[in-house]
């Protein structure tokens, strides 16, 4: 953001309303007026000639393909408004997405062209701006230049005098030489105040009026909110195909190299205690004890796998006493709330309870901490989460780490994660899921 509008910098002196005339960002939109009365002259005409030309020929083959040719010059005349609008306006909007023939060919690329609402917005865009940006042409120009004339008119007041013959800005006369003029120096000074309030006010209309063009470009030049939300849910079903695969493998290898292992060990102990049952029973019964201990262990790292996908409890009775039976595994205390009138959707109870998982485990694992908390409220149409600790702080949501992808998972459901973690502690994580009753 430009200095102009940006809070006034800590330690300068000039205010920014005296600052704002003189700023880079109001001359750049300044000179996005000046230039849209060109453009929108050509987009203009350009537009009337397309409707024009290919209403005519549309008692001929020629005025379908004519139109379709034409919307999709207009689509290049937008992405000239864009970059436009980039450089001066700071105003960064994206592309529409590219046309996609249904099937190949000449008629294919027409069918989409006038198929596509981009192309049709293009077009209208060509038809509105023409008068809007006429209007801020001449309001602009006339506001801006009155106001540093009046201001500086005590510098050019002389010229009225040596080249005109009258002593300065007349204000009424009748045509035979008799009239009011702003010649003394109280109205000199006046009229100079006059045009300083003008220009100090000057950014701000600028402003005003270069605020109509971003709504025109972003709502006519950019991707629909249509097309915008199609991107998004793309976008969180890769995530989401990401995220089963990744706790698939997970799964996958806790089986492998825990419970799968010990099982195959197990298998070999009982084979050998069976060769030994005759020979030495007392070998055997010790070799079938032990057997049995790595039965209770490879039970409960099941069970544990288990619970880490989705426990019972959560499915027999609920978030609160699920999440109270995750805390008491935690390292440190932690005290659970739970504050739910009904449960939510068992897919949302589901991540509910993993996202607290997750956040208990960076807990003991990173925090610190020696005790915690663990909120959870309905609100809305939302379930809200609060974990909470005591700990060294230091934490983000960096890309690679834990929380990153806990943060997409959480956004491929329209949630959202939110962390305050100043070193020196304390860490509160707020997650945001969708209530889906």
């Amino acid at each position: 953001m430009d200095s102009a509008y940006a809070p006034q910098p800590r330690g300068s002196r000039v205010p920014v309303g005296l600052r704002a005339p003189f700023s880079g960002r109001t001359w750049r939109e300044f000179l996005h007026l000046l230039l849209s009365l060109p453009m929108s002259v050509v987009m203009f005409s350009y537009a009337i000639t397309v409707i024009s030309l290919s209403a005519g020929l549309l008692v001929t083959f020629l005025g379908i393909p004519v139109l379709a040719a034409g919307l999709a010059g207009s689509r290049a005349l937008g992405s000239v408004e864009r970059a436009r609008a980039r450089a001066l306006l700071d105003l960064d909007v994206a592309d529409p997405a590219p046309l996609r023939a249904a099937k190949p060919g000449l008629m294919g690329w027409v069918g989409a062209v006038l198929k596509s609402g981009v192309s049709w917005r293009h077009l209208l865009y060509s038809l509105l701006h023409f008068p809007w940006a006429l209007f801020a042409f001449v309001f602009s120009v006339t506001f801006w230049t009155v106001g540093w004339s009046l201001l500086t008119y005590p510098l050019w007041q002389w010229t009225l005098t040596d080249h005109l013959g009258q002593p300065g800005i007349q204000m009424w006369g009748d045509g035979h030489g008799n009239g009011v003029y702003v010649d003394s120096p109280s109205e000199i000074g006046i009229t100079s105040a006059i045009g300083l309030l003008i220009v100090l006010a000057g950014p701000w209309v600028i402003r005003g009026l270069t605020q109509v063009d971003r709504v025109l470009v972003h709502g006519l030049l950019g991707p629909s909110s249509l097309a915008n939300r199609v991107t998004e849910l793309e976008s969180d079903r890769g995530v989401v195909v990401d995220t089963a695969a990744a706790d698939l493998r997970r799964i996958e290898r806790d089986l492998h190299d825990g419970a799968q292992a010990r099982l195959v060990a197990l298998a070999m102990d009982l084979g050998l205690a069976k060769e030994k049952l005759t020979e030495d029973p007392e070998a055997a019964a010790k070799m079938v004890d032990e057997a049995h201990g790595e039965v209770k262990i490879a039970l409960q790292e099941l069970r544990d796998l288990a619970r880490g996908i989705h426990p019972a409890i959560l499915t027999d009775r609920g978030l609160g006493p699920a999440l109270s039976a995750l805390s008491a595994r935690c390292t440190v205390p932690v005290k659970v709330t739970v504050d739910l009138s009904h449960r939510p959707a068992a897919a949302i109870e589901g991540i509910a309870y993993f996202t607290v998982s997750e956040l208990l485990q960076n807990v003991s694992k990173h925090a610190g901490a020696t005790s915690a908390t663990v909120d959870v409220w309905h609100t809305a149409d939302r379930i809200m989460l609060l974990v909470t600790d005591n700990g060294h702080g230091g934490a983000n949501l960096g890309a690679g780490t834990g929380l990153a992808g806990l943060a997409e998972r959480l956004d491929s459901i329209d949630g959202l994660l939110v962390m305050d973690s100043p070193k020196g502690g304390p860490t509160s994580v707020t997650a945001e899921l969708p209530w889906r009753g």
